[in-house]
């Protein structure tokens, strides 16, 4: 058994080498001599000493100690950023007795420490370590997070029980330092906060000083998934404002060292921090709106102006004075800010013809970030416009002069993440972009899976394949119907109120290991596994894991819809429509470019004869009934040796999306049979169609039992609820529509 004896060296800022032993660990490897390790760290940052701590603590891991003399391995940890570009490292192995460890800049040193830590927790010998150069495959890479900081502050949409769940979550310290590190060790190095209008939580203004809110707050309000409930997403309404309950006491001051506190942390890990906000909305700065429901034209608020004249209206003049000001006010309390991104909501009403969108975004961000720079000439603010609800000539307009770094977002696959990997879904808005010269972000939208822990490092790894890097600026990946703060519908004690971000470690990482180095193969990935899971046949579930995650892909494929509130997969609901039926599946149009028929062209191309080289519903079927049942099968074998409540949990999650593909393969076969008998009035088509439904109950009933299992049911910001068991008389409903459909 090889023991490490580790001398931990730091560089000071003067030249000498001041020596410490910082302490004697050591761990088991290959060989049958004990070896000593010295640790000279030159750099000293924040970085790099979070990297090395997670160093020792992979060498803690081993109970085995002896104590060694005269070190025969020396790792030394430099910056070379003559050679080595920002995020690359590079690791040399000199005749097995020095590791030189060198970075681009701080950030690449922290990874490059981090990899050898990674290596040392696979049991490699270190005196055969191979040499190392890795520089970054995607050089922003972000996680989307959508804040609800307050009732009085919420995120895009807080009527849904994980954003509740979540408001005084957002105000702990341990989730933040838990959070950042974890972004960190996965290679993160962007975090994206969303909120309509943070600034009444976050900063207090001379010039209106009873916008500054103390105390966080939430709503005693339950949501019951009536659209709208609440007023439109990103607003507060009244309801919510009369029915407040104060979950954590704060003074602003409070509050503002707090937000200082995580952005100095995130800042030490690597990570740049950006604030997103929709418009036209201060919120809390403004009298609250009446709940409303939906007639699908914009909203026209009828509101009495705020304490300070302040309202919702884009063309109001003092609302563009409080942005602006608020704005700069942002930027020179929080110096570790690096940007700004920007959406021209769905609020910008122009009554009275003033202002187009890009102006007054232009006159309140724009001009704000300006006057902080004034005040700051130094301070660089990166832009982020994001394309919607406007044109990249028309913002243009104002902002080809920006001084600092500009460019725009786009949502990549719009809210269907998991879809394809194979498709490239920004092609027109690259072409447009290739006119202006400006590079975009990559919003990856998971509004499909909020519940089921999911793991396929072939998509992941396909999926960024696919982005025209040369057009791409970065990406950040999340949610707007979910807040991924701490899960709260976990039965187990053991895994209850666990970040998401570590249920969900598998995914998460996947994301940033993969665009960082999108060559990493499935056998770091089986072995990261069994690093976790020790007891399982780590290649096992992986497979297994891997197959249970095509199906919510695969069906997305076959019933598109585009948009978040249109489609929850997991619940098969749409917010408006309700339960998406057998009918519903007939017709609804596929994935653009997947070569998919739904049930109706497959219908009648099969009676015309004109059947080409398209992919058909029942080969869809097929296929998801394939992925179920290996992935049952994996998981069945796994089970039998396992006492690992995470392990089980997992197994349990593969099994729901394995019948839930069941389902959706029963309902797409049931579709197909209704279609060929909507053209053929032929009753056996019927008669299939009914038999298939009912196969379908008993595979939603298993999804129901499992899923149930774990998990309590929860209200959904933008689909309502997730409750199996309710579903299930929507679900024994088809049943009943087939044998009664009349065509």
């Amino acid at each position: 058994m090889t023991q490490f004896n580790v001398l931990y060296i730091t560089k000071l800022k003067n030249p000498v080498f001041l020596i410490l032993v910082i302490f004697l660990f050591f761990v088991s490897c290959s060989t049958q001599h004990p070896y000593s390790i010295q640790l000279i760290d030159e750099v000293n940052s924040p970085s790099t000493n979070f990297a090395v701590s997670e160093f020792r603590n992979i060498l803690k891991t081993n109970k085995n100690t002896e104590v060694v003399e005269n070190p025969e391995i020396i790792i030394r940890i430099f910056l070379d950023d003559k050679n080595l570009k920002a995020q690359e490292y590079s690791i040399t192995n000199e005749d097995g007795g020095t590791i030189l460890i060198s970075g681009g800049d701080k950030v690449g040193v922290m990874y490059g420490i981090l990899e050898l830590s990674e290596q040392l927790s696979f049991g490699i010998d270190l005196k055969k370590l191979k040499d190392q150069h890795k520089s970054p495959y995607i050089k922003k890479r972000g996680v989307k997070f959508n804040i609800p900081l307050d009732a009085r502050t919420p995120s895009y949409d807080d009527s849904g029980d994980a954003a509740q769940k979540n408001i005084a979550e957002m105000w702990e310290w341990s989730f933040w330092e838990k959070f950042l590190d974890k972004m960190a060790i996965d290679r993160y190095n962007t975090l994206t906060l969303w909120n309509p209008h943070p600034f009444p939580s976050m900063i207090k203004m001379k010039d209106y000083p009873d916008v500054a809110l103390n105390d966080v707050c939430v709503t005693t309000l339950k949501p019951i998934g009536k659209e709208n409930e609440w007023a439109e997403p990103q607003m507060v309404s009244k309801n919510v404002i009369e029915n407040l309950k104060v979950v954590k006491v704060m003074t602003i001051d409070e509050k503002i060292a707090f937000w200082q506190k995580v952005m100095k942390h995130a800042k030490d890990r690597g990570i740049d921090v950006y604030f997103f906000t929709w418009n036209v909305c201060p919120n809390a700065a403004a009298n609250p709106v009446e709940p409303f429901y939906r007639t699908y034209k914009q909203p026209m608020w009828k509101e009495k102006p705020g304490k300070y004249g302040i309202t919702n209206q884009m063309d109001n003049p003092i609302t563009v004075a409080y942005q602006r000001e608020a704005i700069k006010t942002f930027l020179l309390t929080y110096p570790d800010v690096k940007g700004i991104g920007v959406t021209a909501g769905e609020h910008m009403i122009n009554k009275a013809g003033k202002y187009t969108r890009e102006q007054w975004i232009w006159e309140t961000y724009g001009l704000g970030i300006l006057d902080a720079k004034k005040e700051q000439p130094n301070r660089k603010v990166d832009f982020i416009h994001r394309v919607w609800n406007s044109d990249m000539y028309k913002i243009m307009n104002y902002w080809k002069d920006y001084p600092d770094n500009f460019e725009v977002s786009f949502k990549y696959a719009k809210a269907r993440l998991y879809s394809s990997p194979y498709l490239s879904f920004a092609d027109a808005h690259i072409q447009a972009m290739k006119k202006i010269g400006l590079k975009s972000w990559w919003n990856l939208r998971n509004d499909d899976i909020f519940v089921y822990c999911w793991g396929d490092p072939d998509y992941v790894r396909n999926f960024i394949g696919y982005f025209q890097r040369d057009y791409t600026a970065g990406f950040y990946v999340g949610s707007d119907g979910y807040v991924w703060g701490k899960e709260f519908t976990s039965k187990k004690p053991e895994l209850s109120g666990e970040l998401e971000i570590t249920k969900h470690w598998f995914n998460f990482m996947l994301w940033g290991r993969l665009s960082y180095d999108n060559k990493l193969d499935n056998t770091f990935f089986i072995k990261k596994l069994k690093i976790h899971f020790p007891e399982s046949n780590a290649e096992l579930l992986l497979s297994s894991w891997k197959a249970a995650s095509q199906i919510i892909p695969q069906v997305n494929c076959f019933h598109w819809k585009d948009w978040d509130y249109q489609w929850s997969v997991e619940a098969c609901l749409n917010e408006r429509t309700g339960f998406q039926t057998v009918t519903d599946f007939m017709n609804n149009p596929t994935l653009e470019g997947s070569n998919i028929l739904n049930s109706e062209a497959y219908a009648n191309a099969k009676i015309a004869g004109t059947l080409k080289d398209e992919i058909t519903p029942l080969q869809v079927a097929d296929s998801l009934n394939n992925f179920a049942d290996m992935a049952i099968e994996g998981a069945s074998k796994l089970r039998n040796k396992s006492n690992s409540v995470e392990l089980n949990n997992l197994l349990d999650d593969i099994l729901a999306m394995s019948f839930l593909g069941k389902y959706y393969a029963l309902k797409i076969e049931a579709a197909t049979e209704l279609s060929l008998f909507k053209l053929t009035k032929d009753q056996i088509h019927r008669e299939n169609a009914v038999s298939k439904l009912n196969q379908a109950v008993e595979q939603w009933t298993n999804y129901t039992e499992v899923s149930e299992k774990n998990y309590r049911p929860q209200m959904l910001a933008r689909t309502r609820e997730l409750d199996w068991r309710l579903r299930l008389d929507d679900v024994k409903k088809d049943v009943s529509i087939a044998k009664e459909i009349r065509f």
